[in-house]
């Protein structure tokens, strides 16, 4: 039996103001998304200049901070919104949804393409390396905190949580999402984009393979307290938002390989 460790959610506190571990994961998550995308932007198929990733950068970490809170909000937390509407810009009080994020990154992608005169499809090619990572350090931040624990587990890697309603050996879900969602994804998805693929094939298959990834852990994972189970003991917000983003994966891989594989190009 392993027990969680109770970090402190502040990192840093100088004064009154305190910097939050899961705040810092996020400045993570940008600088290592920076840095992922001038690597790929340097791979022949796509060539970009350096100052195009960081205007893309710029606006996908609008994309992630805005769309991730405001579908939290909606989604999992909008009777507290309802009782007290300032809790929308509490983010160091933690409560990102993914699905959220990634409307808010479409969004993004649009605006993006809108300016540079670009297809969005193949931004999103461009961009789909880049998001493991800043999955990887949000579900770190999210272990930090001791939060989205799982279900009641005899496995030798059981961890007991504080916060936990009892303290009893719980699946770690966080640190599944983080090595399958993070480390695993992003490996798939940088093997599989460092050779031309068909314009929305890797946007494809980040939809598809996320999608998989966040189901089989939502089976482990307990929902959240104040929403429970949608029907029976299985069914979850997590796997009902992300159904529609398999389907949607499915439909540009086909998509995609009705064409003969083309490079981007810059």
């Amino acid at each position: 039996m392993l027990v969680h460790p109770n970090f402190d959610p502040v990192a840093i506190q100088i004064g009154p103001v305190a910097i939050h571990w899961y705040g810092l994961m996020y400045l993570l998550a940008f600088a290592g998304g920076w840095y992922l995308g001038t690597i790929r932007a340097r791979q022949p198929h796509w060539n970009w200049p350096k100052d195009r990733v960081s205007d893309l950068l710029f606006y996908l970490a609008l994309g992630v901070i805005l769309g991730g809170r405001l579908g939290y909000t909606l989604f999992y937390n909008f009777k507290g919104f309802l009782q007290d509407p300032l809790v929308l810009i509490r983010i160091w009080e933690g409560g990102m949804s993914f699905h959220g994020g990634l409307l808010g990154v479409v969004v993004a992608y649009l605006w993006f393409a809108r300016s540079y005169k670009l297809d969005p499809f193949v931004v999103g090619d461009f961009a789909a390396p880049m998001i493991p990572f800043g999955l990887l350090t949000g579900r770190i931040g999210n272990f930090i905190n001791g939060e989205l624990w799982g279900k009641p587990t005899d496995l030798p890697w059981g961890m007991v949580f504080a916060n936990a309603p009892t303290l009893e050996p719980r699946h770690p879900s966080m640190l599944y999402e983080a090595s399958l969602e993070g480390v695993v994804l992003l490996a798939v998805l940088w093997w599989f984009g460092r050779k031309p693929r068909p314009r929305m094939a890797v946007g494809g298959l980040f939809l598809v393979l996320y999608g998989v990834f966040r189901s089989m852990v939502e089976w482990v994972r307990l929902p959240d307290s104040h929403i429970g189970y949608l029907a029976g003991e299985w069914l979850t917000m997590g796997i009902v938002l992300s159904v529609p983003m398999m389907a949607a994966g499915i439909v540009m891989l086909a998509l995609a390989y009705r064409k003969p594989a083309l490079a981007p190009g810059p």
